[in-house]
């Protein structure tokens, strides 16, 4: 455990050392699992001055946490340059919806990227109409059209890149350089990439999400959401969470953090795995075009290398003509990626990519791209040999051949 200051390591080592203080670890290199509702006061003295400190590291009430809940917080806001602090959530949902209702009120509008994704869409298209919260769309590659959107009435924008089906990579500084000017609150979707490889915050961001279920997790066994911000969205945030009652477990929190420390070596092998299956896709005659910002040539390319650091194993590709029940036989010929949502475990992953029902402003396909050319294949690639993976997507492909 680092002894000295720590703002002067890499994301690696942070990785290793956050959340790891004596106080709350012990002799011990994890914190235990502190399973408390009810927290016991010495004294009325005690009892009293209790609410009047309300932040991590102080003692009031199980919903307000315990040493393992704070560490994982104190972890994740040592990654995320520029942030004060984290609040946990049960799921990524709960950690979007926490983010959305600590700065919209009622006839407020909502600006929301179009390649959201679909939770995203259903929470505002749901609980945010009957909050009376206005939610429009915007083209998530149009930075002018963005600004053209913005009404007297818009208060926050949430942005999503690269977008978790189709993988559309947006020029984040410009959209949250023009929302702070113009008064609206930046919310992102990070998980794609999360802050080793994208920092949200130096990138003009006012709000980093995270789904936590999936990289940090990184086995497919828990739920839980983060969202972070400076010290004055993490206020709304931390005051917000408290007034819904969010909290997660301390087992859950235990996981997360256990996952969190492989987290680097875990991304850099998804990374490079997927590099290498997405280049030999690019060279199948089946596919018409691969969505992978990774990728040289692909869509996004050009501010995905501007802006991040790193990525991560999940990426599309679209199939050359053929229908849904050809897309889905290629599927189900699969054998070693589970038929699965999520993502960012160590096993792969593949679900169907069907954009076009939950598009408001911007059609499926895209210009550029052939009608014909409109059924997706969503892969997430784990920890398996990526020579392996492209076998099985090989013999997938002949099946689909010889049908």
């Amino acid at each position: 455990m680092a002894k000295g200051p720590t703002d002067t390591l890499t994301p690696a080592t942070r990785l290793v050392t956050g959340g790891r203080r004596k106080e709350w670890t012990g002799p011990a290199v994890n914190p235990p699992v502190w399973r408390a509702s009810t927290i016991l006061y010495e004294d009325m003295a005690a009892l009293t001055d209790g609410p009047k400190t309300n932040a991590d590291g102080a003692f009031f009430y199980g919903r307000r946490g315990a040493p393992t809940q704070w560490a994982l917080a104190e972890a994740l806001t040592a990654l995320e340059v520029g942030a004060a602090g984290t609040m946990l959530y049960p799921s990524g949902v709960a950690a979007i919806a926490g983010a959305l209702l600590a700065v919209l009120r009622p006839g407020e509008v909502l600006l929301m990227t179009d390649n959201a994704y679909d939770p995203s869409r259903a929470l505002a298209h749901g609980l945010l109409r009957e909050f009376g919260i206005e939610t429009r769309f915007f083209d998530p590659l149009d930075v002018a059209g963005f600004a053209a959107a913005i009404c007297q009435r818009s208060r926050a924008v949430l942005l999503e890149s690269p977008g978790s089906l189709t993988m559309e990579v947006q020029d984040v500084p410009a959209l949250a350089a023009i929302a702070r000017k113009r008064g609206l609150v930046s919310i992102i979707d990070n998980t794609w990439a999360s802050p080793l490889g994208f920092a949200a915050l130096e990138h003009g961001v006012d709000i980093a999400v995270m789904s936590l279920t999936k990289h940090v997790g990184g086995h497919s066994d828990l739920m839980m959401g983060c969202a972070s911000g400076g010290h004055e969205y993490y206020r709304k945030l931390r005051h917000t969470a408290q007034m819904l009652g969010q909290t997660v477990s301390p087992d859950d929190a235990a996981l997360a953090l256990r996952g969190l420390r492989t987290l680097g070596v875990r991304l850099e092998r998804e990374t490079d795995s997927a590099l290498a299956i997405a280049e030999w896709l690019a060279s199948r005659p089946e596919v018409a075009q691969v969505l992978c910002p990774m990728l040289p040539g692909a869509p996004g390319h050009a501010l995905w290398s501007r802006d991040f650091t790193g990525g991560c194993g999940l990426f599309s590709f679209i199939l050359k003509g053929g229908d849904a029940a050809l897309r889905n036989r290629f599927i189900d010929a699969l054998r070693l990626f589970g038929i699965g949502y999520s993502w960012g475990g160590f096993e792969s992953l593949v679900v169907p990519v069907d954009p076009a029902p939950i598009r408001s402003v911007t059609p499926w396909p895209p210009a550029g791209m052939d009608e014909g050319d409109r059924f997706g294949v969503r892969l997430s690639i784990g920890l398996e040999d990526p020579a392996d993976l492209i076998a099985d997507l090989e013999q997938a492909f002949a099946a689909l051949a010889s049908s």
